[in-house]
């Protein structure tokens, strides 16, 4: 299942464990839309930066 990760907020007040899993997501600016494969992993790094994506299918 695919799943299309949107960065809504800014990573700047974010602890920086949370700034490297943006960067790991491949989201780089506010409004960027990247589309990844639903894995275990994905979604752990999708629960950690919850408050600054949005999620939806693909």
């Amino acid at each position: 299942m695919k799943v299309k990760i949107k960065q809504i907020k800014s990573s700047i007040g974010a602890k920086k464990n949370q700034r490297d899993t943006i960067k790991a997501l491949g989201l780089t600016k506010i409004g960027k839309t990247v589309e990844k494969t639903l894995n275990p992993s994905i979604e752990g790094m999708i629960n950690k930066v919850k408050h600054l994506i949005k999620v939806s299918e693909a």
